[in-house]
């Protein structure tokens, strides 16, 4: 299975491609044009990769990359917008990934890695688990829009 897809990070700029995945990812509850505008700002901030999984030349899955220090665990990256193509699930993609961004973390001194999951998304929870992640802490939210 390995042969059959690559992984590679995408190009700044070619990371619009990953914007049908993560619409779906966030069931069309944001519009195209937020997600665009919105991914603008991130890679103007710096700091922010994306991994995308290709099936010959169809990006299949994608995981945003963040690179941060903090004084609790100190260099790692937080892994954004994880999303595997419904037709892929369970194919071993998701597994692919986490060892590439395991090995990747390694190769640039990070400590950890770190990653929020929804509270309703049982099915990734279980994922997360069976990767050895294990969870910290609540991570909250106020909205001000």
């Amino acid at each position: 299975m390995e042969g059959e897809f690559i992984l590679e990070l995408i190009p700044y700029e070619k990371m619009e491609s990953i914007l049908p995945l993560v619409y779906d990812l966030n069931e069309g509850k944001l519009s195209k044009e937020v997600l665009q505008t919105r991914l603008e700002s991130m890679k103007a901030m710096g700091g922010y990769e994306c991994l995308g999984v290709y099936d010959n030349e169809n990006l299949i899955a994608c995981c945003g990359v963040w690179f941060l220090h903090k004084l609790y665990k100190g260099k790692h990256i937080e892994l954004d917008n994880v999303f595997v193509n419904e037709k892929y699930r369970s194919r071993g993609v998701g597994k692919l990934m986490m060892d590439w961004l395991v090995d990747y973390a390694k190769t640039k001194d990070c400590n950890s890695l770190e990653l929020n999951a929804y509270v309703a998304n049982e099915k990734g929870v279980k994922f997360w688990k069976r990767h050895n992640f294990v969870p910290l802490g609540y991570h909250m939210i106020k909205n001000l829009e």
